[in-house]
């Protein structure tokens, strides 16, 4: 077949979308397959012979993957959730093995028909229509070479039928010497990891600048409505709602714009690097070139690592982001407290906002509803706390050239970011949209407090206004009336220095 005749037969075939299976179909289509291809009393499956360097196997002649992965089934039936469940991995890996295959091609490590049909195999794997094709329990051994040899054998199984070659026929594609050509998975794996969490953290950016822009919203129309602040649980001096539900969206806010923050250092990739950074079995330019390529595919400032040795063993990017997270989290958490506290009641709380009512909160107590939202999220909240621990631990734990612990961290990184993007949707459209503010609770608490006593500081001295502040909670009247009691200031300026609309300015 001339080159001409492979291009034209290669741009005639098409691929239809593989159907979306359930994990549990999955699980158990794989372990049938992978386990018991023709045992007795099970129908036979088509299979075909695949060998690596422990034997040969059967895998099912339908699987785009082949035998590295069947070991790896095998191998790992831990948690039950698989690459399949994280396609953002899957993704960004086709992406870096399209970035590779195009420098390849022009470095000359393979031809122009091998390089075209693995182009358009990893864009099918970037379109999602592969997605059910990674079986491989997230929790694998080898620091992601499972993973890697999934995707090559994906990719060379999808180049080849495009090719109209009968999958394992590995001799025009192979899964090793074309599709994972000048690369290692202690450089690509990385790389498709970095591509994956900046995919992830675009959902969580995008979910927390719209709860904070909620915030902001609820902040503007409250911005007058007077209450009292609060340190240590104790009362402090006046301020309004819309202050305190303001300071919550530029916490979110400041959140959003540090975890943007990340997507710079996380765009340093190591392609090229090989096994431990030197390169070995990778023409001296394909770093540059790799990189190159990536940067046009993804429209990221991807450059190549400055040292391509140190680089390999280095997951502090991955702490830095996983610290991001936890900060935004625990901004999060720190604002659910409050609206719990802050309604807390009806009766014998502060009751100063009002939640929206989603559920009966008792069933014994009649009429109890529960800040069930903000609750939920409180709980987001601790295993996202969790997932930092997780990425800390096995960043530690890395030894010598490499860290094979990468698959843990992407992970739990890739579930914390979703899980707390969800919860701050929730949040945002089962909670926030809908509080309102007691306006009368809110004043008589402020006009009834001794902390208005410090506004008087600077017209009778400390020890003044705390005798008067002390004489307003002992007589159980306001700080205006003790100060009138006291004589010592005149009650036109009392009146102009103890209201607390003006004591809740910005000074």
């Amino acid at each position: 077949m001339t080159m001409a005749q492979r291009t034209a037969t290669t741009a005639s075939h098409t691929m239809p979308r593989l159907a979306t299976k359930t994990l549990a179909a999955r699980t158990a289509e794989t372990a049938t397959a992978a386990a018991t291809v023709n045992e007795p009393g099970i129908e036979p499956q088509p299979t075909r012979i695949e060998h690596d360097c422990i034997g040969s196997a059967a895998v099912p002649a339908n699987a785009y993957w082949g035998i590295h992965t069947l070991r790896a089934i095998s191998n790992f039936p831990v948690s039950g959730i698989t690459v399949s469940d994280h396609p953002e991995i899957i993704h960004a890996y086709g992406t870096v093995k399209r970035a590779c295959a195009r420098a390849n091609r022009e470095l000359g490590g393979i031809d122009a028909y091998q390089a075209e049909l693995v182009d358009r195999a990893c864009a099918d794997v970037i379109a999602g229509k592969l997605d059910d094709q990674f079986p491989i329990d997230v929790l694998q051994g080898g620091a992601g070479t499972s993973t890697n040899m999934n995707v090559n054998e994906v990719i060379a199984n999808r180049a080849l039928e495009l090719g109209h070659y009968p999958r394992g026929e590995y001799e025009i594609i192979h899964p090793n010497d074309t599709v994972n050509k000048s690369q290692s998975t202690n450089d690509s794996y990385p790389a498709a990891a970095r591509l994956a969490l900046i995919e992830a953290s675009r959902t969580l950016i995008d979910s927390t600048r719209k709860l904070s822009a909620s915030f902001s919203s609820l902040s503007q129309r409250t911005m007058t409505v007077v209450k009292i602040g609060r340190t240590q649980l104790q009362d402090a001096v006046p301020m309004t709602f819309g202050q305190e539900f303001g300071a919550f969206a530029t916490q979110l806010g400041s959140d959003a714009a540090l975890l943007e923050q990340q997507h710079e250092p996380l765009s340093v990739v190591n392609l090229g690097g090989t096994a431990i950074g030197t390169g070995i079995c990778a023409d001296v330019r394909f770093r540059e070139l790799a990189a190159r390529h990536l940067a046009k595919l993804t429209g990221l400032p991807i450059r190549p690592a400055s040292d391509p040795v140190g680089a390999t063993s280095d997951v502090s990017d991955f702490v830095t982001l996983s610290g991001v997270i936890k900060r935004t989290a625990l901004h999060l958490g720190k604002i659910a407290n409050d609206l719990r506290l802050l309604a807390s009641g009806p009766r014998a709380g502060l009751a100063e906002i009002q939640l929206p009512p989603r559920q009966a909160g008792s069933s014994i107590m009649p009429g109890k509803v529960n800040p069930v939202i903000p609750e939920c999220v409180n709980q987001t909240v601790f295993m996202v706390m969790g997932m930092d621990t997780t990425v800390s631990y096995a960043a530690e734990a890395g030894q010598l050239q490499l860290n094979a612990f990468e698959p843990v961290m992407l992970h739990a990184m890739l579930t914390g970011m979703h899980m707390l993007a969800r919860a701050m949707d929730t949040l945002r459209e089962r909670c926030v949209n809908g509080i309102k503010v007691n306006k009368e609770t809110g004043l008589e608490e402020a006009m009834r407090s001794s902390s208005l006593a410090t506004s008087l500081i600077d017209y009778v001295g400390y020890e003044k206004a705390v005798q008067i502040a002390k004489d307003a909670l002992a007589k159980d009247i306001t700080v205006r009336a003790a100060a009138d009691r006291d004589g010592s200031i005149r009650p036109e300026i009392l009146d102009s220095i103890l209201d607390p609309r003006d004591l809740t300015r910005v000074y």
